[in-house]
């Protein structure tokens, strides 16, 4: 089981369509896959057409048990989040050993899926060192623009602070361009400013930008799906084809 953090504290990065997609992807692909939610706008459960009903907050406050709040959609496991989630990151700082909280919760179920991936909130907040302490790898989806490496170099300091503060072996899988339009001559530079100044992957599938994705959403669903032959629809199964190789 490889749990998977989706991280970037910049918002729009496509953090919620990534976690989705990626999901549906790993789940055609015969992989038993659980999908959370940490982010308190709680735009992932809309997004698969989730009915209203208990959240990952509902385990926090102590009023459900994880295993009983989990949805399907298309053969995935979602768990939902809603704006409570706001104040649970208040009274989680009051608490001894508050970045275990959630990886105490997901080891009650871990062991039933091939991948669990949390999609974090766009902020480095006890919220998301909670979801990073409780992950194995990161996956960054990001646009290829040039304030894009500023949130790079943060995610990067916070990795290392995570695993030098708590003894974890936290490591990124890969940066994943997203909304590529190969034509940008800006895309190829920033991609070649990271391969040359960062220790890091870069997927070698690249999400390009393709309207099918931003309209699967508003029908309740992934755009593996929404629109299969997409070319956001090919590249998310190319990336998921991906990450099987690198586990």
């Amino acid at each position: 089981m490889t749990t998977i953090s989706i991280v970037n504290q910049k918002g729009g990065t496509g953090k919620t369509t990534t976690s989705i997609n990626l999901g549906s992807a790993l789940t055609k692909l015969g992989q038993k896959v659980l999908i959370l939610d940490m982010d308190s706008q709680g735009n992932l459960g809309y997004s698969v057409g989730l009915d209203d009903g208990e959240t990952i907050s509902d385990v926090f406050e102590g009023n459900a048990q994880i295993q009983d709040i989990i949805q399907d959609r298309e053969g995935m496991d979602i768990i939902p989040s809603d704006m409570r989630l706001v104040d649970i990151e208040l009274s989680l700082i009051e608490m001894d050993d508050r970045h275990k909280v959630l990886d105490s919760y997901l080891s009650k179920i871990s062991k039933k899926y091939d991948y669990v991936l949390i999609d974090c909130p766009p902020s480095l907040s006890i919220l998301a060192v909670n979801a990073l302490y409780a992950s194995d790898k990161v996956i960054v989806p990001m646009l290829l623009e040039v304030l894009s490496l500023q949130g790079l170099d943060q995610i990067i300091q916070t990795i290392q602070k995570i695993n030098s503060s708590y003894k974890k072996k936290l490591e990124v899988l890969g940066i994943l361009p997203v909304m590529v339009d190969k034509r940008r001559k800006l895309s190829e530079e920033v991609t070649d400013y990271i391969k040359e100044n960062y220790d890091l992957k870069i997927f070698e599938s690249m999400i390009r930008n393709n309207v099918k994705a931003s309209e699967a959403p508003s029908f309740g669903q992934s755009v593996i799906a929404y629109a299969p032959n997409s070319n956001s629809g090919k590249d998310y199964m190319s990336f998921a084809e991906e990450v099987i190789r690198l586990n």
